[in-house]
């Protein structure tokens, strides 16, 4: 569940829509890898709707930055290295078990393929540390491998590794608003040039390359979204303003046709920021409890469902690779089922075990 701790102190807020949006979001990157095999069912503008779920990621990588802001960001500001030891470790509970579970099917998985005489070139022996250590998209490799969604974790662990400097480093609450949408425009700028530079002008381009950057710039623009909802929370207009800045942004990219580069890192932040000043119908409908159940299971669905798919094509899906209504709903139930189980029986046990059990390396330097 997405939680906000004001600036005050206080007891935390509670931020349901965005758990639900999370969940939605992680739908899309399933569809979006599903897209080639549902052109016999869906309309060609649904399909090139579908085609643009990569960039549910980037919601990703702005949410979990107003989100890790919201919790920790007064926290670290204010603390010492072992908070920032402490911070890393909850973290690292949070995304590296199931990481490392799901890992170690494909490995049985890729085991099989070579057993069978089938092609194992998606899955290179070599790259396991890197992948194991969640370094995998940091620029050693020049394509995705493995887990192919794995990329984005490994990218929101150089994140992790960041934002204790970033929340220490300057007194961001009190610079003005004015300076923090200017550093936000900066951030903007600085992905669109980066890809222009690489000829690159869809973010789904050049993963490898340059997704940590992606993810880092995107995960900045959300830490600065969430200091000025802290801001402006109180203010009844807040919403509306975010809205028309919204809805300005959309309409330039369109009628300007500029690249989503340009367009995606500035519009999910202000649509991020606007969600979380909503209090009516959206909000209440994104926290209604099946899908801020989608949601809670959203990681798991987004590590586990790529695999799934392969291993579903092999077993049920002919040559034509195309899905009908009933494999799709047969698949999507799978998933879900998947879903559940993995985050109830594997991701919330070990998160849970792990907090329990936190490194003391204070007490190490002590006794040496």
């Amino acid at each position: 569940m997405s939680r906000a701790t004001n600036t005050a102190g206080a007891a935390p807020v509670h931020l349901d829509a965005l758990t639900g949006i999370r969940g939605i979001a992680a739908w899309f990157v399933v569809f979006f890898h599903l897209q080639l095999t549902l052109v016999a069912l869906f309309p060609a503008a649904a399909i090139a709707v579908i085609s643009k779920g990569y960039l549910a990621v980037d919601l990703f990588f702005v949410l979990s930055g107003f989100v890790l802001w919201a919790n920790y960001g007064k926290r670290l500001r204010k603390g010492d290295g072992q908070a920032r030891i402490a911070f890393l470790w909850r973290r690292f509970a949070r995304v590296w078990p199931l990481h490392a579970a799901i890992l170690c099917v494909y490995i049985a998985f890729a085991v099989v393929l070579i057993l069978t005489g089938r092609s194992s070139d998606d899955y290179p022996l070599a790259q396991l540390p890197a992948h194991f250590l969640l370094v995998h998209n940091w620029g050693f490799s020049s394509s995705l491998t493995w887990n192919d969604p794995s990329w984005s974790i490994s990218t929101e662990f150089a994140a992790y590794l960041v934002f204790p400097v970033l929340a220490s480093m300057a007194r961001w609450d009190r610079m003005s608003s004015a300076a923090l949408i200017a550093i936000a425009a900066g951030l903007c700028a600085f992905v669109a040039a980066l890809y222009a530079s690489h000829g690159a002008y869809s973010l789904g381009d050049e993963i490898s390359r340059l997704g940590v950057w992606r993810c880092l710039a995107q995960f900045c623009l959300g830490n600065i979204a969430c200091i000025v909802w802290l801001r402006w929370r109180d203010n009844p207009s807040a919403r509306s303003r975010a809205l028309l800045v919204g809805g300005v942004i959309g309409a330039a990219g369109v009628l300007f046709e500029l690249a989503e580069t340009v367009v995606v890192p500035p519009l999910f932040t202000v649509l991020i920021l606007a969600l979380a000043f909503d209090k009516g119908r959206v909000s209440r409908a994104l926290s209604v409890r099946p899908v801020l159940y989608l949601g809670e299971i959203s990681y798991s669905t987004y590590l586990s469902h790529y695999l799934l798919f392969i291993v579903f094509k092999i077993l049920f899906v002919d040559d034509s690779v195309l899905l009908g209504w009933v494999s799709l709903a047969g698949y999507l139930t799978i998933l879900l089922l998947a879903s559940a189980g993995l985050y109830h029986g594997v991701e919330k046990p070990a998160q849970r075990w792990l907090n329990r059990h936190p490194p003391n390396f204070r007490a190490t330097v002590l006794a040496k």
